[in-house]
């Protein structure tokens, strides 16, 4: 990225980190509207983040967003494998778990920053210029890979901001996208395999690619946040030691000594990348540091190496090519080579192989479609770097993924269905010779015919590309194929090739093209030891298996003879063989039991069989033969091979003709000779046991042929129920996201079922739900104290109950309030004395259906007992009226307080205090002069003692201050509690102040 990127996404850190600590100014950053400019400049720098997802994801994008920040200014598009007929729901599980929008992916949508988006079920989901578009699938279900369509379209449409995530699940989908993020240096973020609950996805990735993040769900966010921030951050810094170039150079050196290898001479720029990267990973700042970190760490410097290589490769890739290759290229070579020869092909950088086998299966194409009748063979050399990566390509079994990108007919032809995916038939890895090689430094291959190196040369400076396109022309024969990739040219000083295709990159050596002198590659740093004292022992020259025969047939035999394997097949000739031995009919089939003459045909299993148990000589004597018209005689010897090493173990057949047996003598009678008669009926009796032989041998050949015929239906069956078992498997997925989807609607039921319950239960208030029949259907803890009820009773009339209510109409109240739709609400009380408020209301359901009745009991006894102390207190009220008119008759004020000593009651005739001034107030919060001290001391002792008393005490007035004669009372309810005071104030010139009865 550059420095403008690399500011935009520091901003963007920068504020997420500011939001932690000052949410409230992010938050009014956040709302404040964005010109159109802004908006254009942070779509045009957006991060996508893909997340993919199969069974037992959901959990772990639970995990994953609830520990994501709101504003981190990344778009997050999660793509799940989901069942094409289930209405999903995950965008509402996911918006309960984060703050950003969640939203379902519609066709055109334009990706926003801080929003997820969710795949729609039966749909495939691609992106392009920052907007989703949704695909019908075509495959069937059980070849869906809707992550590696999203992950690809991800890395070809945002290259270095795609970031991909692989969670939980089941399979291998992701793979191939994932190495896509990669070569366009993307990242990619792995969910640990340990913590994960299917851990397929998540092995799979980890065995395919090396992910530069892989940890458990949760701690996903922190490590991906300060991957971004160190790996542009230290940007800046690193581009200024990138300029000196020491410490760049210094890394190559560290390299070189552990690998061997040499990187002096590969692109800077991309070198730098992948350095940025595995900085990013261990979040060091520097380049120094991480010299200094390589130099503790040797398994770095594996990692860093392997992350140099860019193992990015796939079947048939760029079809075009291919189709070129198979249609017009090798037709072209094969109308004029002789019939028998061998072609040689090169793959250099061959990564795991997939390009070398591409290679192989278009050349079987190629012949299965040319009409004249030459015979040629293929010999491809695959070579690379990675010593992994090769041992993975000689095993030629690759993930089920490969079903996206290879055709079905291929996949049937060329490759064989297993339980850990599809594997390479045999006939075309035999083909491929896998070998480890620097091309830099290694010998090259020589006398080529056919050399791709696609996509290797871009990562390399000039003048390395100059010597390996010089090197390819070495190696290859005039007239030779060069096939580069997409992205590669030959420059301008190659004249030594002309083109074929420009557009496919396919070139052709021409045969006037001078071959200049090879130029001197880098050579292998592995120090090797040499010792002084060792004397050098002459290389024992390797015997080939010509030589070997050919010394054995010598010093032991001198017929015709053929050696073979222990199934037949036919590795050498020596002599004329052709009386014995013949081609069959058909297809080409190099094995001695097929080729064998009817005459020693049916014999030579048998010896063969038994050749093989140990090394001793098996000799058949005078097996008769037709040759020509006529017959031959010949004694077969049939021998396993003990020595040399080198032949050991294969298997030698010696044919040695014989004399014709004379004719049978006649005695001067004419008659036959005893001994001749005897053998005329012995070969009559062994003509017999041949045609019986023969008859048992069809019988044999009918019952093998029907087994081969059952043997084919079984293939077949064993195909189907292949098939059927991935099309269970990919059921199998999406039933467990559907699963894993209503767990969390029933979860979120059940919570918001207790929700209600605690929230029923805290008010207090006990409810009661009934059907249509009064039935009961629910009941909060609190109706217990109405009802004898129990966990039992749900199911019958709550009429059955016993109940201490005295409301014997609610039943009939019941029926009334489902008839007319009308709520009741009555006050009952029980045999103990409390008192409820019963509320009859009809049960709506949410599409407003009367489905029953609620009935609450709202316990009202405090209320009552207030209620019938204030009856109390204004009935001891009216008994000391008579005091009460008395006082006013001489125009007393009259007061009365309540328990508190606050004023709830007020008579002044001559207005001398303001009534509204002292309800609800003591003395002393109205003065604090003597007199009012004087007035609140008189209360309590009435309140503390229950007996009234008087005094003489100065209090303000509105006009000034006057003294009084006070009179405190008081007042009792019919229990005889004392429930107030009652105060009756005097002029003190009045001599005598009122009495009470």
């Amino acid at each position: 990225m550059n420095k403008k990127k690399s500011s935009d996404l520091q901003t963007k850190i920068t504020v997420l980190e500011k939001s932690k600590t000052d949410k409230t100014a992010v938050t009014k950053k956040t709302i404040k509207p964005a010109t159109a400019a802004e908006v254009t400049s942070k779509e045009k720098n957006l991060i996508v983040v893909g997340i993919g997802a199969s069974a037992g994801g959901l959990e772990a994008m639970e995990q994953f967003f609830g520990n994501f920040p709101e504003n981190s200014g990344m778009a997050f598009v999660v793509i799940q494998h989901l069942d094409p007929n289930h209405i999903g729901i995950m965008p509402e599980l996911l918006q309960r778990i984060t703050p950003m929008k969640v939203f379902q992916a519609t066709d055109a949508i334009r990706i926003k920053p801080n929003s997820v988006y969710v795949i729609p079920p039966n749909k495939s989901l691609s992106i392009l210029k920052g907007a989703l578009y949704l695909f019908d699938p075509i495959e069937t279900r059980g070849l869906r890979l809707p992550i590696d369509q999203f992950f690809l379209s991800l890395a070809n449409d945002l290259e270095e901001r795609s970031i991909g995530i692989i969670l939980s699940g089941m399979g291998s989908d992701g793979i191939q996208g994932a190495k896509a993020i990669k070569e366009k240096n993307g990242i990619v973020l792995v969910q640990d395999p340990a913590t994960s609950k299917f851990d397929g996805m998540p092995r799979s990735a980890i065995d395919a690619l090396i992910p530069d993040i892989i940890a458990p769900a949760d701690e996903l966010p922190a490590k991906l946040l300060a991957y971004l921030r160190f790996s542009n951050v230290t940007r800046s810094e690193s581009i200024k030691e990138d300029k000196i170039k020491s410490n760049l150079e210094k890394i190559i050196i560290l390299l070189r000594t552990h690998t061997g290898h040499d990187f002096s001479q590969y692109k800077k720029n991309t070198l730098f990348r992948r350095i940025e990267r595995r900085k990013g990973v261990h979040q060091i700042d520097r380049v120094i540091s991480y010299v200094r970190f390589l130099q503790e760490n040797p398994k770095e410097i594996d990692i860093l190496f392997k992350e140099l290589l860019i193992g990015v490769t796939s079947f048939f890739r760029d079809p075009a090519v291919w189709d070129k290759i198979r249609d017009n290229i090798f037709p072209a070579m094969f109308d004029e080579l002789p019939s028998g020869y061998v072609l040689r092909a090169w793959v250099p950088a061959c990564s795991t192989g997939e390009e070398a086998y591409s290679l192989a299966m278009c050349f079987k194409e190629a012949i299965a479609n040319y009409k004249k009748h030459k015979n040629f063979s293929l010999q491809v050399f695959a070579t690379d770097l990675d010593h992994d990566a090769i041992e993975k390509a000689r095993k030629g079994l690759f993930s089920s993924n490969i079903a996206a990108e290879v055709d079905p007919a291929r996949l049937s032809r060329f490759f064989t269905l297993e339980t850990e995916g599809y594997r390479v038939v045999s006939s075309i890895r035999e083909m491929i010779v896998f070998a480890p090689q620097n091309v830099i430094k290694d010998p090259p291959f020589t006398k080529l015919d056919l050399l791709t190196c696609r996509n290797m040369l871009i990562y390399m400076e000039t003048d390395l590309q100059k010597k390996l396109l010089g090197l390819f022309s070495y190696s290859l024969n005039p007239g030779g194929i060069l096939v580069l990739g997409n992205a590669e040219t030959l420059g301008t000083e190659q004249p030594g090739f002309k083109e074929i295709d420009s557009k496919l990159k396919i070139f052709k050596r021409s045969s006037s093209a001078t071959i200049s002198e090879l130029q001197n590659f880098p050579s292998s740093m592995h120090n090797s030891k040499i010792s002084v004292s060792e004397k050098i022992k002459p290389r024992k020259a390797v015997e080939s298996i010509q030589s070997a025969v050919d010394q054995i047939i010598l010093q032991q035999y001198s017929p015709a003879s053929v050696v073979v394997n222990e199934r037949g097949d036919i590795i050498y000739i020596t002599g004329r063989t052709g009386k014995y031995i013949e081609p069959a009919a058909g297809k080409a089939n190099w094995n001695i039991f097929v080729m064998a003459r009817d005459g020693i045909r049916h014999e030579l299993p048998g010896a063969f069989r038994t050749a093989l148990k140990d090394f001793k000589a098996v000799r058949i004597s005078n097996l008769k033969i037709g040759t020509n018209g006529g017959s031959q005689f010949v004694d077969i010897t049939v021998q396993q091979i003990e020595a040399p090493d080198l032949v050991k173990g294969l298997i030698m057949v010696i044919f040695t003709d014989v004399p014709v047996v004379a004719n049978p003598e006649i005695n001067k009678s004419g008659k036959v000779k005893p001994s001749s008669i005897r053998e005329k009926e012995l070969e009559l009796e062994l003509q017999r046991s041949y045609e019986e032989l023969q008859s048992t041998r069809e019988e044999m050949q009918t019952s093998q042929e029907e087994l081969q015929s059952t043997n084919e239906e079984l293939q077949s069956t064993n195909e189907e129920l292949t098939t059927s078992k991935e099309e269970m498997q990919s059921l199998n997925e999406e039933l467990q996201t559907v699963n894993i989807e209503l767990q969390s609607k029933i979860s979120g039921y059940a919570r918001a079922n207790d929700d209600m319950k605690n929230l029923l239960n805290s008010t207090e208030i006990a409810t009661l739900f009934l059907d249509k029949n009064l039935n009961i259907r629910r009941y909060t803890d609190q109706v217990t104290k109405v009802f004898k009820i129990r966990g039992t009773d749900k199911g019958r009339p709550f009429t059955d109950l016993v109940t201490d209510l005295q409301y014997p109409e609610i039943r009939e109240h019941a029926l009334q309030v489902i008839k007319t739709l009308a709520f009741i609400e009555t006050a009952a009380s029980t045999r103990d004395g409390n008192w409820f408020t019963v509320r009859i209301m009809p049960y709506r359901t949410i599409d407003d259906h009367i489905d029953g009745l609620v009935i609450t009991f709202s316990d009202i006894t405090q209320a009552k007992k207030l209620e019938l102390k204030l009856l109390e207190a204004n009935k001891a009220l009216v008994d000391s009226k008579k005091d009460y008119d008395l006082a006013m008759h001489k125009m007393s004020i009259v007061s009365i307080c309540d328990t508190n000593l606050r004023y709830i009651w007020s008579y002044d005739p001559d207005k001398e205090f303001s009534s509204s001034a002292i309800i609800g107030k003591r003395d002393d919060e109205i003065s604090s002069d003597k007199g009012s001290q004087a007035l609140l001391k008189l209360k309590k002792q009435v309140l503390e003692n229950g007996v009234e008393r008087d005094i003489k005490c100065t209090l303000k007035n509105k006009t000034g201050s006057k003294n009084y004669h006070i009179a405190a009372t008081p007042l009792l309810n019919h229990e005889g509690q004392i429930i107030g005071v009652s105060t009756v104030i005097q002029d003190s010139k009045v001599k005598k102040p009122p009495e009470h009865p």
